[in-house]
């Protein structure tokens, strides 16, 4: 066999070898966050609409990277931002009733699953994830509000 064969050879063991590495990490992120989704529960966008409707007791946490902020946020009454990666550190200046109903939220969904579950660790009993996050409650045609006023996302059929 040739050197560039070879090599060639090498290059595609090592890149088929990388892509099974990545897949089995990916599926361990998704097994975390389907744990995670199934320990702290999903909150329906409906449910979350309503209860901030009724001015019930919700606490709305939004875990975005500042970058993400861009696409809006959940109005509530009391509602904060901590990053993800700072939700340990801060959360207990900022929510001192750990029997407080709190639904946090990212763009999707997984990475508010994954807070939620923090947050019960921490002693936060009733932590619970917005269900498929902030896109999931625009697909609902509920308000964001953005920088330049409360949207709604509308969608049109032909």
């Amino acid at each position: 066999m040739k050197i560039k064969n070879k090599l060639s050879l090498v290059v595609l063991l090592l890149s088929l070898s990388s892509s099974s590495l990545l897949a089995k990490e990916e599926s361990i992120s998704m097994q975390m966050i389907k744990k995670a989704q199934k320990e702290v529960g999903e909150m329906p966008a409906a449910k979350l609409k309503k209860l901030i409707d009724d001015e019930a007791d919700v606490i709305i946490l939004d875990i975005r990277q500042s970058n993400q902020k861009i696409d809006g946020a959940i109005y509530a009454d009391e509602s904060y931002e901590i990053v993800r990666g700072e939700l340990e550190f801060e959360v207990m200046t900022k929510i001192k009733d750990r029997n407080a109903l709190i639904v946090t939220y990212c763009r999707g969904g997984k990475r508010a699953a994954l807070a939620a579950q923090t947050l019960r660790k921490l002693g936060y009993k009733n932590a619970t994830s917005l269900k498929d996050g902030l896109r999931g409650w625009a697909r609902e045609g509920y308000p964001i509000e953005t920088a330049i006023g409360v949207m709604k996302l509308i969608e049109e059929y032909q």
